[in-house]
């Protein structure tokens, strides 16, 4: 996560963690009249297109970072090397005490966070449940997170084999009403489009078309719950990573 890519031994790739570009390893890609070897262009591609894994982070919504618009602010400033006088002259009031406040605050905050993992790493270890028993992972992307998003993979499995009869890759019976149903079925329909492409809207409605009539619910949903993005004029489609 530091780094802002992982190596993909699958695909012999190097991929952003940021929005799942990949670089394949082996071959060299020029940018800006520069060639480079697939890692470089990782780590180029993370500083032209998101700035720095840092300003990235720093930006996502408090539901991931768990921090406050005014902590986000100072740590922003403490990442830019700012002395707390210095902090407080562009924030344009306040004292250096109260600086040096936030920056405890962080510390422990820091402390706690890196306590809390070694306990959740432990419990994961020690854990005898079953996979079944374990949440499914959601995309960055998912908008009004809340208990819908809270699914087992036994539910997962339950739901999909009730609305998709002829398997996974078939045709939807029909679209669930309920918000957590909803959100599994959504998930499966999104298997079908590929992260690192632009759809078309008439491309977007032919593939949805293929799983269920009323594509234009599907579409509508999938932009809703944060699956896939559009263009303002509704033109091009893609998935959100």
């Amino acid at each position: 996560m530091t780094n802002g890519y992982v190596y993909d031994d699958l695909n012999d790739a190097y991929v952003c963690l940021l929005c799942n570009e990949g670089f394949e390893d082996g071959i060299i890609y020029p940018l800006d009249g520069t060639l480079y070897e697939a890692k470089k262009a990782v780590k180029r591609h993370i500083e032209d297109v998101h700035t720095s894994v840092f300003d990235y982070l720093i930006h996502l919504d408090k539901k991931y970072t768990g921090l406050t618009e005014q902590q986000r602010e100072i740590l922003d400033y403490f990442m830019k090397g700012f002395s707390d006088k210095e902090i407080v002259e562009a924030q344009g009031g306040g004292s250096p005490s109260t600086i040096r406040n936030h920056r405890f605050k962080l510390k422990e905050k820091e402390k706690q966070a890196k306590v809390f993992l070694t306990l959740m790493n432990l419990q994961h270890k020690s854990s005898d449940k079953k996979n079944d028993d374990k949440f499914i992972h959601f995309h960055k992307g998912a908008k009004m997170v809340d208990d819908r998003y809270a699914i087992t993979e036994e539910e997962k499995g339950k739901v999909l084999s009730t609305y998709f009869k002829q398997g996974l890759d078939g045709q939807l019976d029909t679209f669930p009403s309920k918000e957590k149903r909803k959100v599994i079925v959504l998930q499966n329909i999104m298997t079908r489009f590929k992260v690192d492409k632009v759809y078309t809207e008439k491309e977007i409605n032919e593939i949805l078309k293929s799983i269920y009539s009323d594509y234009v619910t599907i579409r509508r949903y999938l932009i809703e719950y944060g699956f896939m993005n559009r263009s303002r004029d509704c033109t091009e489609y893609w998935v959100k990573g």
